[in-house]
């Protein structure tokens, strides 16, 4: 199991206090974007995060900021949670994925059973990993399930302490009917690191330093307490006890990475003529005005949840335009910052060919990233399935684990 390296008193005596806000979290990502920066080339290269570099993260808090305050977390806002995302993914694309997909760990605790939480996660900057949809075959045994099976897309799952993978239930080999009525029931089932196997299949385009390699989990015995589903909410409440609440801060990876973009293709048109030419100037125009309009549009969709949700109320309480706006936003920061890229690119012409220019690495990072399901078309046709009053394919995504009564039958 990947665990922090063990300090001496001494050591532990220097360490620096645990951050206690999401304030205090952004700071000491901040501190450390320009090493990233210098990494970037490594991490790629690697195919994973280094082990210093996953220390280096785990020193700023990101790990722990979904935890509870009730914990001692910080319990860090959705909101706050995206734009430390978004700062360490102008440092590198791949340790933003890796802190977006191992930050969830304090999510996770939500629907689990308080006690048996807190006998899995003794301390609050442990990591999380895996593949959520239900790939795997969970056998019920007593006391729980027998694990198998194989699931691709471990983001950071080299430097993981636990495994969280999907996996369809059966008894005695035949499909398990769920509760509600879904003939194949499903549930998501956590066990310790050292109970998967890494298949090395991480050879990809884009997002090359994520490590999102394949794993297999193989006759595992998994007790019921170390199984979750998102419909059920087991100790806790607020607005981070959510059943989508895992995808919030996703899109800070593809805006981080377009503000280093334009950034980085400021600085070069300064150095290379005073002001640029009027293509160069209307491109660049163009791409703040994108940048602007989606960071606004999920930021905004976020803070209206964030309202609803602190003043006790529930996702059925926005309004279906307010529902849809949170998939549908995130959506559109994915393809947004792709385009940003590309354009810039472009702009750049044969500098952005050569090496140490990173202008290659986040064109092929934002194109890898958009092939994730927060980005596709599925979530276009969730949304606009809901608005219509008809039956979304991907219903978590706007927060639905039940049957969605459609926007105007009786409700808002």
């Amino acid at each position: 199991m990947a665990t922090a390296p063990i300090l001496s008193d001494a050591a532990e005596a220097q360490a620096p206090a645990p951050p206690r806000t999401g304030e205090d979290i952004l700071r000491r990502v901040r501190a450390i974007v320009p090493r990233l920066r210098a990494r970037s080339a490594e991490i790629e290269r690697e195919r994973r995060l280094p082990m210093d570099v996953v220390e280096l993260l785990r020193g700023t808090g990101v790990f722990r900021m979904g935890f509870p305050r009730s914990w001692g977390g910080p319990e860090v806002s959705s909101i706050e949670q995206t734009e430390i995302i978004e700062a360490i993914s102008y440092g590198d694309p791949a340790a933003g994925w890796c802190a977006m997909i191992g930050s969830d760990t304090g999510l996770y605790v939500a629907f689990l059973d308080e006690a048996v939480a807190k006998e899995m996660f003794p301390r609050l900057d442990m990591i999380t990993a895996g593949l959520l949809f239900p790939t795997g075959h969970a056998e019920i045994v007593p006391g729980g399930y027998r694990l198998t099976g194989r699931w691709q897309f471990g983001s950071g799952i080299t430097h993981a302490d636990w495994v969280i993978s999907g996996a369809y239930i059966y008894r005695d080999g035949a499909p398990e009917p769920g509760p509600d009525g879904d003939p194949h029931d499903s549930r998501l089932m956590m066990v310790p690191r050292e109970d998967a196997e890494v298949i090395d299949t991480w050879y990809t385009t884009g997002l090359a330093g994520s490590g999102s390699c394949d794993y297999t989990i193989t006759d595992v015995f998994v007790p019921a307490e170390r199984t979750l589903t998102f419909d059920t909410v087991r100790n806790g409440e607020g607005p981070l006890v959510q059943p989508e609440v895992h995808m919030h801060n996703t899109p800070g990876v593809p805006l981080g990475v377009a503000r280093a973009a334009l950034d980085h293709a400021r600085e070069r048109v300064a150095a290379r003529k005073r002001g640029g030419d009027y293509r160069t100037q209307v491109t660049i125009a163009e791409c703040e005005g994108d940048l602007v309009a989606s960071r606004h549009g999920v930021y905004g969709a976020m803070r209206r949840q964030y309202e609803v949700l602190s003043a006790g109320g529930t996702l059925d309480d926005l309004t279906p335009d307010e529902r849809a706006a949170l998939p549908l936003s995130r959506r559109h920061a994915f393809r947004t910052a792709r385009s940003i890229v590309s354009r810039l690119y472009d702009l750049l012409q044969t500098s952005s060919i050569y090496q140490p220019s990173p202008m290659d690495r986040w064109l092929r990072d934002t194109h890898t990233m958009c092939q994730h399901i927060v980005a596709q078309d599925r979530i276009l046709q969730s949304a606009g399935a809901y608005l219509l009053g008809a039956e979304p394919e991907f219903p978590l995504c706007l927060g639905i684990t039940a049957p969605a009564k459609p926007p105007g039958a009786g409700g808002k």
